[in-house]
């Protein structure tokens, strides 16, 4: 990727259910890929803030989020006149406590909660799957994660 990356926060939402960790993905609104919610910084906002304020406009959560990043990957974000812009997301945790039944995106959305396996399945992204399987990793314990596991 050549240039200067543009940088956007993103949330890995999760839940503890019976069985396993769920992982909330999105799909983008022009070509509905699954990812996981993202946006730009906001001024004033950390990172984490930034993170947490798309999880609630693109998916409608509420949660703990993690202050520091489980890492961060980079893609190619096609702009609206068809330029190609190189952006790099840091990516935080998001224990997931709270889904609104409405919220500002959900009309232009579709959320699903799936296993890591299928989060792997659904994600082209090879630096979000790299992610999402490093996180899968971490949440394998015997006993149930919690968020300050990830902090």
């Amino acid at each position: 990727m050549r240039g200067v990356a543009s940088v956007q926060y993103a949330a890995l939402p999760w839940r503890q259910s019976e069985q396993t960790v769920e992982i909330l993905l999105v799909t983008t609104r022009r070509t509905r890929r699954w990812i996981v919610p993202k946006g730009w910084p906001i001024p004033g906002c950390t990172p984490s803030q930034c993170a947490a304020h798309e999880a609630f406009e693109e998916a409608g959560i509420d949660g703990d989020i993690a202050e520091r990043p489980l890492g961060s990957f980079h893609y190619e974000k096609r702009r609206k006149t068809g330029e190609l812009l190189p952006c790099k997301v840091d990516v935080f945790p998001m224990q997931v406590l709270h889904q609104r039944r409405t919220w500002p995106e959900k009309a232009v959305r579709t959320t699903c909660w799936c296993s890591p396996e299928e989060a792997l399945e659904r994600v082209q992204e090879p630096g979000l799957r790299r992610l999402i399987a490093r996180f899968a990793r971490s949440a394998g314990a015997a006993r149930p994660l919690e968020a300050a596991d990830l902090r």
